[in-house]
């Protein structure tokens, strides 16, 4: 079968399968299995794919036509231009995110030190730190299996000297101040989870969904705790929920620790990050 052919084959049975963006979840599928890139469906129509790479691309599509995302499929995936390995142990990095990315990088300069709590694949910490100079990052997830994809995303990006990851709920104990908290906790309600595409409720982990009953106790933790390991007028970023930021900005302002609170819209003018400075 040619390359052409197997690819309007698998876009024909990812949307039997109701895949949205089947024709984007084949390419990059196919790509993957013949090492080729974009240009080639057009360029070469009729290569000939092998035996092997044509089972292994049904393979891959009998796996995309069950849901599993692609991103666990490559065992990667793009964020803030930069690739990270990600398995079913890691939320998969989103766009969303990256929002939080460039509001740290507002307020963080070269030679600061960073903390993110909750740092699944590491993207999030990781990101920050590509991107300055002589800083350093602690990491944290209270999953060890995370901490593996983590720690494989150090070494990849080369940053393996500038961070550190400690397996925790949370907060590390007795930790250095730092100059920025950083996190992307879970924060969906548990009630909220089933509803959610399958993509996400049967794959990505739910540890690091669910925020229990109204998605807000990581916040609570978070906010009642990050005067402890921040510098004064250090900040605290964090991802929110879409219908959050009244919530998440009361419980900051009731701590009567913070100031300078603000909500940052991304580009579906939805709310989506939460900082604020601490006194």
């Amino acid at each position: 079968m040619n390359y052409r052919s197997a690819y309007e084959n698998a876009i024909l049975e990812l949307e039997k399968a109701g895949i949205a963006e089947a024709k984007l979840d084949a390419r990059l599928l196919l790509e993957r299995v013949c090492n080729t890139d974009h240009s080639a469906l057009i360029a070469h129509p009729d290569r000939e794919l092998t035996e092997k790479e044509l089972s292994t691309y049904q393979e891959f599509i009998d796996r995309r036509s069950k849901r599993e995302p692609v991103a666990y499929i490559l065992g990667e995936w793009e964020f803030m231009g930069l690739s990270f390995n990600v398995s079913g142990d890691v939320l998969i990095p989103e766009q969303d995110s990256e929002f939080l990315v460039e509001e740290a990088l507002r307020h963080f300069e070269d030679g600061m030190k960073v903390m993110d709590l909750c740092t699944g694949s590491g993207c999030i910490g990781l990101s920050i730190l590509n991107f300055t100079n002589n800083t350093t990052a602690v990491c944290t997830d209270i999953s060890s299996e995370a901490l593996v994809v983590a720690r494989s995303n150090a070494e990849k990006l080369g940053l393996s000297d500038r961070v550190q990851f400690v397996e925790t709920d949370i907060f590390p104990e007795a930790w250095e101040k730092v100059d920025l908290i950083v996190s992307n906790p879970p924060y969906i309600a548990s009630s909220v989870i089933e509803t959610l595409a399958p993509e996400v409720k049967d794959y990505e982990p739910r540890l690091a969904l669910d925020g229990d009953e109204d998605g807000l106790t990581f916040y609570r933790r978070i906010i009642d705790k990050a005067p402890e390991y921040l510098f004064s007028s250090g900040y605290l970023i964090m991802e929110i929920g879409y219908d959050q930021a009244d919530a998440v900005t009361a419980l900051l302002e009731d701590s009567g620790r913070y100031h300078e609170i603000e909500v940052v819209r991304d580009f579906s003018g939805n709310d989506r990050v939460i900082k604020a400075c601490f006194y």
